[in-house]
C-alpha cells in the first residue's frame, strides 16, 4: 500500500502518526524547507467550540495517542467591546505556538513520526495520483479542493498580525470586538511566553470592507490594545494574509483522495481556530485507508460543527457595537458570569453552539429582512 501525504502540517502529520501506528509507512511531501516554515503565531483551543469533547488535548492523547504540550491552560479570557470589558474564568482551553518556533505544535508532531518528509517538494497532486494508491491532501488551505470543484467558500478574510513584546500572562488571552474600527471583524492577543504574544486582526472581505485601509485599521487597533493593556508593545515580526478562503469541502473523500485540515475546511468561521478538526481529519483519513473506519461517517460531526460555527459568525456580524457592549457588560453580572464560566469550562460537555444555533439562525433571518 502506497500512501502520499501532501503537506506536513497538523493534519498531514497526524495522519502520518496514525498510519505508522497501524503499520503503514507513508511518504510525506512538503513544499517548504522545514516543518512549521511560516511566521510564528499564537493560537488557542477552546473546548466550547468542539463539544461534546471536553478537554481537547486529553481527548486526542487518550484516544489517538497524539501528545501535544500547550503553552498554558487558559484560565481567564478577556473579552473587550467598544466600551466594556469582561472575562470568562476557569479552565476553558489552551494556548499554543504555531510556525517556526521549536515548541510549535507542528514541530512537536514531527518528533512523533518516523516517515521521511520530502522537503522543497515540487510534486503536484496530479503526479501523486499516478504513483500512489492513496493521496491525502493536507496543503493548509482550500486551494486544491476548490481547484477540484470540491469546496464551498462562505467568505474570504484578510488577516494582519505581529509578534509583540511586552508583559503577558500566558493563561490569559484577549479578544476585541470593535466594529467602528474593524467592521464585522475581531482582534486576538494570544501570549506564547511571558514577554511575547501574537496580536492579529481579522475581518471579512465584504464590499464595504475592501474599501478600507488595512494599515489604518491596524494602527488604530494596535493603539487600542496598547491602551487597554497599559503598556507600549514592541513589534518584532509581522505577517499579512489577504483573501484567505473560509469554507468547507463538499465531499471529504473523492475516490482515493482525502481532504484533510484546511483542505477539508478545518477553520471555524466563528472564532478563527480549527486545530482539533485538523488533527481529527488526519486521524480519520488514516483510519479509512487502513479499513478501520469510514471517513465520510467519521467526519459528519465536523460538518455539523462547521455549520453551527458559520451561523455563529453571521450572528456576531449582525450585532452592533451597542449590542456587543450590552452582552459583554452582562458577563460582569455575578449570576450570568457564573453561568458563563461553567458553560465554557472544560468540565462541561453541553454543546452550546448546537443548542443556540436555531435562535441565532432566527436572529440572522430577521436581520436580513430588516425586521430587527
Amino acid at each position: 500500500m502506497k500512501v502520499a501525504i501532501m503537506g506536513a502540517g497538523l493534519s498531514g502529520l497526524s495522519c502520518a502518526i496514525t498510519l505508522e501506528r497501524l503499520g503503514v509507512s507513508p511518504t510525506i511531501f512538503e513544499k517548504r524547507s522545514m516543518v512549521g516554515d511560516r511566521f510564528i503565531n499564537g493560537e488557542a483551543m477552546f473546548s466550547i467550540i468542539d463539544r461534546p469533547i471536553k478537554d481537547n488535548l486529553s481527548y486526542i492523547s487518550k484516544n489517538y495517542n497524539i501528545n501535544l504540550n500547550a503553552t498554558d491552560k487558559v484560565t481567564k479570557l478577556f473579552i473587550h467591546s467598544q466600551k466594556e470589558v469582561a472575562s470568562i474564568n476557569g479552565k476553558i482551553g489552551y494556548t499554543n505556538i504555531r510556525g517556526r518556533h521549536e515548541d510549535s505544535y507542528e514541530r512537536q508532531l514531527e518528533k512523533q513520526i518516523k516517515s521521511k518528509i520530502n522537503f522543497n517538494s515540487t510534486y503536484d497532486y496530479e503526479d501523486l495520483c499516478k504513483d500512489y494508491d492513496y493521496v491525502v491532501l493536507a496543503t493548509g488551505d482550500g486551494e486544491y479542493a476548490s481547484r477540484l470543484g470540491n469546496y464551498k467558500c462562505d467568505l474570504t478574510c484578510t488577516i494582519k498580525g505581529a509578534t509583540v513584546q511586552g508583559n503577558f500572562i500566558t493563561s490569559s488571552p484577549h479578544v476585541w470586538f470593535n466594529y467602528d474600527i474593524l467592521p464585522k471583524g475581531y482582534t486576538w492577543l494570544i501570549p506564547f511566553s511571558d514577554n511575547e504574544a501574537n496580536l492579529s486582526i481579522a475581518y471579512p472581505d465584504y464590499p464595504d470592507n475592501i474599501k478600507l485601509d488595512i494599515n489604518s485599521m491596524w494602527e488604530k487597533f494596535y493603539s487600542l490594545v496598547c491602551r487597554d493593556l497599559g503598556e507600549d508593545l514592541t513589534i518584532t515580526d509581522n505577517f499579512e494574509i489577504t483573501r484567505y478562503m473560509m469554507g468547507i469541502c463538499n465531499k471529504p473523500k473523492i475516490n482515493n483522495t482525502y481532504f484533510v485540515g484546511n483542505c477539508f475546511g478545518s477553520i471555524s468561521p466563528g472564532l478563527g481556530f480549527g486545530q482539533l478538526t485538523s488533527i481529527l481529519t488526519g486521524v480519520y483519513s488514516a483510519y479509512d485507508i487502513c479499513g478501520i473506519g469510514d471517513y465520510e461517517e467519521l467526519t459528519k460531526h465536523l460538518f455539523e460543527d462547521y455549520n453551527h460555527s458559520i451561523v455563529f459568525r453571521r450572528f456576531m456580524e449582525n450585532l452592533t457595537d451597542e449590542q456587543l457592549d450590552f452582552h459583554i457588560k452582562n458577563l460582569n453580572n455575578n449570576i450570568i458570569g457564573m453561568i458563563s464560566d461553567r458553560l465554557c469550562s472544560n468540565s462541561c460537555g453541553i454543546d452550546i453552539l448546537k443548542l443556540s444555533t436555531p435562535i441565532m439562525r432566527l436572529w440572522n433571518y430577521y436581520k436580513s429582512k430588516g425586521s430587527i
